[in-house]
C-alpha cells in the first residue's frame, strides 16, 4: 500500500467531519472546512491556509472574512494578520442562542399575524386536487421530510446519498422516524456508498431499514405509500462552496406520480444490500 493509500482514508473522514460541522454549525460547507481546519492548524494566516488546502486566495479571504463577522474566527493585530478560532463548544453556544433568538421573533410575530388571518379568511383551508410545490434550500426540504415521515403510519422510503444523510442526521429526522414507528410505519433507507467506512453514518441514522444499492441518480427520493413524495435533483455538487439555498425538492401528493415512483423504489429495494 502506498503513501497515498494511507492517507486517503484520514482526509476522507476530515473532510466528512467538516461537512458535518458545516450542518450543526449552519455554515456552508467552505466555511465548515476553513473552520475545521483552522481549529487543526492553530492560528495561521490566511494566505497560508488556502495554499494549505490549495484553496483559492481570495475565496480563503471572503470565507474568513464571513466567519469573523459571524463571531467563529478572530484574527490578531499582527502583520500578517493570524486567524484564531474560538471553541468549537462556544461556537455551538453561538449558533444555539441566534437560534434560540428567531424562534422566540417567529412565535412573538407569528401569533399576531395568524390571529389577524384568521379574522379576515372565510374560506375552508385545504383541498381534495392533486397539487405540488418547489421547496427551496435544505432547511425547507429537510423541515418537509420530518413532516411527511411524522405523518405516515406506513412505510416510507428514503433513497438518497451518504452526503444528504450526514446531513439529514443532524436535523429531527431521525427524531421523526422514531415517530412513524410508534404508529406502526417504517422507514427504508437506500443509500449508495463506496467506501465501507461511511458505514456508522448510516447506521447511526437509525432508520428501521437500511439497504445499500445502486441509486438511479444523484437526487433524493422520499415517498410515503399512497400519500406524499418529495423529489430533488442531484444533491452532491461537487463544489465545498455551494450553497445550501440552490438545493430544491418539488412535493406533491398526486396519487399517479407517488404510485409510480413508489413502484421504482420497490424495485430497487428488492435489488438493494441489507446493511447488518
Amino acid at each position: 500500500m502506498g503513501e497515498g493509500d494511507e492517507k486517503t482514508p484520514h482526509l476522507s473522514h476530515i473532510d466528512e467531519l467538516g461537512k458535518e460541522l458545516a450542518s450543526v454549525l449552519d455554515l456552508e460547507e467552505l466555511e465548515g472546512h476553513i473552520y475545521l481546519n483552522l481549529l487543526r492548524t492553530g492560528p495561521i494566516t490566511a494566505s497560508a491556509l488556502a495554499k494549505e488546502l490549495d484553496i483559492d486566495r481570495a475565496k480563503t479571504y471572503r470565507t474568513i472574512d464571513k466567519l469573523v463577522s459571524e463571531g467563529l474566527v478572530s484574527t490578531t493585530f499582527s502583520n500578517p494578520k493570524l486567524c484564531i478560532p474560538i471553541d468549537p463548544e462556544e461556537a455551538l453556544k453561538i449558533v444555539l442562542r441566534k437560534k434560540q433568538d428567531e424562534l422566540n421573533k417567529i412565535k412573538k410575530v407569528g401569533e399576531k399575524v395568524i390571529q389577524r388571518v384568521q379574522g379576515v379568511v372565510t374560506a375552508g383551508y385545504g383541498t381534495n386536487v392533486p397539487t405540488f410545490r418547489i421547496a427551496q434550500g435544505l432547511t425547507n426540504i429537510y423541515a418537509n421530510i420530518e413532516k411527511l415521515i411524522e405523518e405516515s403510519s406506513d412505510v416510507v422510503y428514503v433513497v438518497t446519498t451518504i452526503k444528504d444523510i450526514s446531513k439529514m442526521y443532524h436535523t429531527n429526522i431521525p427524531e421523526k422516524i422514531k415517530v412513524c414507528e410508534k404508529k406502526g410505519g417504517s422507514v427504508r433507507l437506500l443509500v449508495d456508498i463506496e467506501d465501507d467506512k461511511m458505514l456508522p453514518f448510516v447506521k447511526r441514522f437509525a432508520a428501521t431499514e437500511t439497504k445499500i444499492g445502486k441509486l438511479p441518480s444523484k437526487g433524493r427520493i422520499i415517498v410515503s405509500k399512497g400519500n406524499q413524495m418529495i423529489m430533488s435533483d442531484a444533491t452532491a455538487k461537487g463544489s465545498m462552496s455551494s450553497s445550501t439555498e440552490t438545493d430544491f425538492a418539488l412535493c406533491t401528493n398526486s396519487y399517479e406520480m407517488v404510485s409510480n415512483i413508489l413502484s421504482l423504489c420497490n424495485f430497487l429495494w428488492k435489488a438493494g444490500k441489507p446493511v447488518t
